[in-house]
């Protein structure tokens, strides 16, 4: 197998989108590449075509390599669904709920060999694997069961890159801590360190090179300069966008309720791209302002983040925005927040079997909890009821049923298999619906933003086709990375490895 694993001293310290990066710089060569990460811990997850559920980093790596992503290419993700258990979904199926022990003593066989069938597939189909790891590689209290780092590496027995975050400081005690705690066997394998997110005059990092490379033996293959608006899907909340504030009278203020267990944050992102859109992030009562439409986003576990929104008081807040002709948006368990009930007959969502819970009461309907998850991606269209003609693509990725009251016919979509789903009331001005990537079809988007905008009293805009600027993103971050590494030595790195070892 050729490859690489691209690990890090840390958490967010770039893995995602160097890996991503690698992929398109290798597919604009002409390179059968795909990624692969064994284990992911995110809720911000990507349905595959399908209808497999994988990490969302390992689906944008794929877009990014011009491939179609499969399970392969992430065959274990973890899906927080408290501080102390996730689920596991096992090849794009959801299949246990495991406490961190639990995991630990009771999957790791069942993992190893999930990851060796992986490996093996992608190895069938393409010329270069590029790999990342997770956190650190010296979580020591975790490493004798570890699956997803420096095991990881030995199985597929391929070269490791180290990445380093220079913006968070203390560079050099993370990369030589991280070595210092390698064992021996394991520092081997790491061929190349990188300086991730250097701001300022990069000549004056010259000697902190100089130093590194004497010091560890092992050659820094770049020096990458942050990149502000890469426009690339994050992986988890640590790298989710930040709030852009609220920019004045001519900007869209949209407030976006972020519930403490949030997925699929990444049904927000095309919003990024609307220059006259400020997008905020909401925890807090104090924090919520006057927003001119306010998004309930997608959550791992609704009935829990249901309830820390009735206590920090942003339900009988959002009555009184409805009451005012305020625009709001449910999607997935935000659209189960939005209904009357909501049934956990299976403890499904809570884990607590016969639990029920009031909901925010503005759509008229009940959600029931179901052991089955549906993962499918979708298409149709706006329901005839609308009045609008227009069509949607989107996937879904959901526990429950949600089934509005008999006799409510103010649906808001009409899928192509029949199925009509969601709710459109008070003439669009609240909707829910379980379809994630709503948003990201410019048409729709472009036509819900300019009902804002008229409202408002500000300009329309035209469509923005945020899927041309995507893809114009990817190649810009390759030639970011290109530009600032030593490409021809990490492609020595990759493709000599095997002959070094054979020769040894």
């Amino acid at each position: 197998m050729k490859g690489v694993m691209i690990q890090g001293t840390a958490s967010d310290v770039g893995k995602s989108l160097i890996a991503t990066a690698i992929c398109r710089a290798f597919a604009n060569e002409g390179i059968r590449v795909a990624p692969f990460k064994s284990q992911n811990m995110s809720n911000n997850s990507y349905v595959t075509i399908d209808g497999k559920e994988i990490g969302r980093a390992q689906g944008i790596q794929a877009e990014a390599a011009k491939i179609n992503a499969t399970v392969w290419m992430n065959p274990i993700l973890l899906k927080p669904r408290s501080d102390q258990q996730s689920e596991v979904v096992l090849f794009g199926r959801a299949t246990e709920t495991f406490s961190g022990r639990g995991y630990r003593d009771l999957f790791y066989e069942k993992g190893l060999k999930a990851i060796q069938t992986a490996l093996h597939h992608l190895n069938q189909e393409y010329d270069v694997i590029v790999m990342e790891g997770a956190g650190s590689p010296v979580e020591i209290n975790l490493k004798d069961k570890e699956l997803v780092n420096m095991k990881v590496a030995h199985l597929a027995d391929i070269p490791v890159v180290l990445v380093a975050d220079i913006d968070r400081g203390g560079v050099f005690a993370s990369i030589i801590g991280t070595l210092e705690l390698l064992t021996e066997e394991e520092r081997a394998r790491v061929r190349g360190i990188v300086i991730n997110k250097f701001r300022g005059d990069l000549s004056l990092f010259e000697d902190g090179v100089q130093w590194l490379e004497d010091r560890t033996g092992i050659p820094v293959l770049g020096v990458i300069p942050h990149i502000d608006n890469h426009m690339i899907d994050g992986e988890d909340s640590l790298s989710m966008p930040a709030s852009t504030g609220n920019r004045g009278k001519n900007f869209l203020d949209i407030a976006v309720l972020k519930p403490p267990y949030i997925s699929n944050y990444s049904d927000i992102e095309p919003f990024y791209y609307e220059d006259d859109v400020s997008i905020r992030w909401i925890s807090h009562l104090d924090e919520i302002g006057q927003p001119d439409a306010v998004i309930l986003p997608g959550t791992k576990s609704t009935i829990r983040d249901l309830r820390f929104f009735k206590k920090v008081g942003l339900n009988d807040w959002l009555h009184t925005f409805e009451s005012r002709g305020g625009h709001i948006v449910g999607i997935c368990g935000g659209y189960q927040m939005l209904g009357q009930l909501l049934l956990d007959h299976e403890g499904s969502d809570t884990g607590v079997a016969g639990l029920e819970e009031k909901g925010l009461g503005l759509i008229p309907a009940t959600t029931t909890f179901l052991r089955e998850k549906v993962t499918v991606r979708a298409e149709g269209a706006l329901h005839p009821r609308t009045g609008i003609q227009q069509k949607i693509t989107g996937y879904e990725i959901h526990l429950g049923e949600t089934k509005l009251d008999k006799g409510e016919k103010n649906r808001f979509l009409l899928l192509n298999n029949g199925d009509e789903e969601g709710y459109y009331g008070n003439d669009g001005k609240i909707i829910g619906t379980y379809l994630h990537h709503l948003f990201h079809n410019d048409e729709w988007r472009n036509r819900w933003l300019n009902g804002l905008r008229q409202a408002k009293g500000i300009p329309l805009k035209e469509t923005v086709h945020i899927s041309k600027l995507k893809d114009q993103k990817y190649d810009e971050l390759a030639a970011h990375l290109v530009a600032h590494l030593d490409w021809e030595k990490l492609k020595e790195i990759i493709f000599s490895w095997r002959t070094e070892n054979e020769m040894a």
